[in-house]
Parts: C-alpha cells; structure tokens; sequence
C-alpha cells in the first residue's frame, strides 16, 4: 500500500448518474468491480479481484469509520456513509456509500455489495470532513493504534448517543 506521501491532493469525481459498485467476499477481498470504479480508482480488474477493499483506503480516513462498517455488517445490517477514497496516483474521491451484506438462495450472508454515488459536497466540507480529521487527530496522537481506534470509536459512539441517533440516521440528518 503507498504512503501519505504518496497523496496527490487531486480531487477526481465523477457524474451524479455514475454508480460505483463493488462485491466483496467475507473477508473483504474484491470479487467484483464495475467500470465506474476502476476509472475513479486508477486500477485493472486484475489488479482489484481477489485484493483487500482497503486498497483504495485513503490514510486519512478514520479507522474508527471503518470499525462501525464492519460492526454493522457482522451484525447483518446495512450502513451508510460518506468515505474518502485513495486512487492508485495519489488522487483521491469522496463518496456516499451504500453497503449491505449479500445473501445466498438460503439467506446465508456470502459477502458484501457497496453501492456508491456522488456525495454532497457542502455536507462534506461542513459536517464530514471537519468530524473525520476529528477523528483521525484523536487516533494519530493516541499512544498506540489499539487506543487511538478505542478513542476515536468511542467519540462516534459519544456523538450519537448524544444525538440520539444511529449512524446512518446521523448520515441522512446531514443531507445526501
């Protein structure tokens, strides 16, 4: 994976009819990728199938986001939220995401589809982008990874709790 030295600060987007999709096995290893996301992440199909989803993670972006994703997920619900991604060059993307587990004929979970659209930029820039660096600041300056990810969860918990609301509640409060 590259580093954050890597980074661009190029912003790449895309049209608000584009849909990004991608399927997931259990363990998060891609197993499906459409053309919408291989243009906005830089990458083959061949590079993306049967690698980790956190190939495109962003460094900046909290761990502590992506702790709620899967806690969400392994307790089979569908969550929502706004995610910045890391493309091959450096560049990175805003999205609002859409993942839900995958279900066999017999209802058994096999994997996850993730469904992306274009996100709202004022809601990024007022509400999003400050609440993440937030978040990232409180696991960065922790005294170990293990911490900094407790502390940070913990502040998403602390929020919604005094927001009354769950996470995706939270997420649509803002505007999509």
């Amino acid at each position: 994976m590259q580093s954050s030295t890597d980074l661009t600060g190029v912003e790449r987007t895309f049209l608000p009819n584009e849909i990004i999709v991608t399927k997931t096995d259990l363990k998060g290893k891609m197993t499906y990728v459409n053309k919408s996301f291989l243009k906005l992440a830089g990458y083959t199909e061949a590079e993306c199938l049967g690698q980790q989803h956190n190939l495109i993670r962003h460094p900046h972006m909290p761990r502590a986001v992506f702790k709620l994703l899967w806690d969400t997920l392994r307790s089979e619900q569908e969550i929502f939220a706004y995610v910045n991604n890391r493309s091959k060059n450096g560049d990175f993307y805003w999205v609002f995401a859409h993942v839900t587990p995958s279900r066999d004929a017999s209802g058994s979970i096999v994997g996850y589809h993730s469904s992306r659209r274009v996100p709202n930029k004022q809601v990024i820039k007022e509400h999003i982008a400050p609440l993440y660096q937030q978040l990232f600041e409180i696991e960065k300056s922790s005294g170990s990874t293990a911490e900094g990810l407790n502390k940070s969860f913990q502040t998403v918990v602390d929020l919604l709790e005094d927001s009354k609301m769950t996470f995706n509640q939270f997420m649509f409060s803002m505007g999509v």
